[in-house]
């Protein structure tokens, strides 16, 4: 039955015009996203074969989240969601074809590639806002949750696509080949956000209030939410404990692996494997009870025993097999937390709460690398994830012997918007 309500549901939000034409251009802008993110690990590690510099990109290009994350969604709460997202895309555009050019003309060095990583950290700070918040106002409210299952589906099946696609080319071609790719598939989705239009607004009340004085609000309004708040706990373990592996894989991939661009791209793909089939799954189950648990359990002991496995044993197809069941434990911890947590927030913190999420979703990770790659300089990276091992482990527990009080709250809300 769950799954016949997934599939119908699914079919549902697919007939609202504005969210075909959104989740049509973006599940194209996603794969040249992820085709890059591949290319630009991968030629940091090749231009300094060292885990702290791989790590000193990714935290350039995550670290913006972090300290512009609360203020991108104080902006998405006060201007036109749509705006902002075609804004911000055009500016990641910009930045794909800058780098295909310095990569084509051989200019491409470690601080010019750091420099632009930065750039775009920056700009997809207040897109992911823009994102976040933007999605539930292109659909009836009792279809958000299918929206934001669908959306995750297209980000992971993006996720199995790019790397593939970006091993393929670097090893053939060169990394300008994906960063070209890249700002071709941004300008189409550009052309599908001009046909999109939002069905609802949510800024609520209009205010005076200083941007400063709305952040302080939103954050007041998770921290005391009695679901929000616990499991933000949850996502603070994943992103800074478990999803950093993801962007350390390419120095994995060489030092336990013995394996180039094309392993490289081939164990980021069995990653994006287990997310789109756990985002699948979820989409599937038709309902939100039990979500908190699953989030608490399947999350972690997967998470855990995968990366135990990524970094302890040097048999590459059972890297391939962890690295799967990796990518189904990222997107149930992050996937299923941003789905409950959507479903709980009034629509006029929406924008404030969820660039929270994404601020942690997306910068925490940047934290986790610099910290593990620079452990792994000294210790091995086996011993570095295995202490992140143990944080997220510590936080799950926490919140989940506190379930009982969490799980109503985040899944059965009084719903204001």
């Amino acid at each position: 039955m769950a799954g016949s309500a997934g599939l119908g549901s699914i079919r549902a939000v697919l007939r609202q015009r504005s969210y075909a034409w959104y989740i049509s251009g973006s599940s194209i802008a996603l794969i040249g996203i992820w085709a890059q993110r591949t290319t630009v690990s991968w030629l940091a590690w090749s231009l300094t074969e060292s885990f702290f510099w791989l790590s000193f990109i990714v935290v350039a290009d995550l670290l913006p989240a972090v300290l512009l994350g609360p203020f991108a969604g104080v902006v998405a709460d006060r201007v036109n969601r749509q705006k902002m997202m075609f804004n911000t895309q055009a500016l990641g555009m910009l930045q794909a074809f800058i780098l295909a050019g310095l990569a084509f003309s051989g200019l491409l060095t470690y601080w010019a590639l750091f420099a632009l990583t930065l750039a775009v950290g920056i700009i997809w700070a207040f897109n992911t806002a823009a994102r976040l918040s933007l999605v539930p106002n292109l659909v009836e409210l009792n279809e958000v949750p299918s929206a934001v299952a669908l959306d995750s589906v297209m980000f992971n099946l993006a996720r199995f696509f790019g790397p593939s696609i970006a091993g393929f080319l670097f090893a053939k071609v060169g990394p300008g080949m994906s960063f070209l790719i890249n700002g071709i598939t941004f300008s189409i989705f550009l052309y599908c956000l001009l046909h999109s239009k939002m069905i609802r607004e949510e800024q609520g009340k209009r205010t005076k209030a200083s941007m400063m004085e709305q952040l302080k609000e939103g954050l007041g309004y998770a921290v005391r939410h009695k679901g929000i708040g616990p499991i933000l706990l949850v996502i603070i373990a994943i992103a800074i404990g478990i999803k950093p592996v993801l962007d350390l894989l390419s120095g994995i991939t060489e030092t336990v692996f013995q394996g180039g661009p094309m392993e490289f791209g081939w164990l980021m793909s069995a990653t994006a494997a287990g997310a789109v089939i756990a985002a699948f799954w979820l989409a599937q189950r038709g309902s939100f009870l039990g979500l908190t648990r699953i989030v608490l359990t399947a999350g972690m002991l997967t998470g855990i025993a995968a990366i135990l496995a990524l970094s302890q044993i040097d048999w590459y197809p059972l890297g391939l097999a962890a690295g799967f069941f990796l990518g189904a434990a990222i997107v149930i911890g992050g996937t299923g937390t941003q789905t409950l947590m959507q479903n709980a927030v009034d629509g006029a913190y929406r924008g404030r709460v969820m660039s929270l999420y994404g601020m942690i979703y997306r910068g925490g990770p940047a934290l986790g690398a610099l910290a593990i790659g620079a452990l792994a300089e000294h210790v091995g990276i086996s011993n570095a994830l295995l202490l992140g091992v143990i944080m997220s482990a510590a936080a799950f527990t926490w919140v989940f012997l506190r379930r009982n009080s969490v799980a109503p709250a985040l899944e059965t809300p009084e719903r204001k918007d």
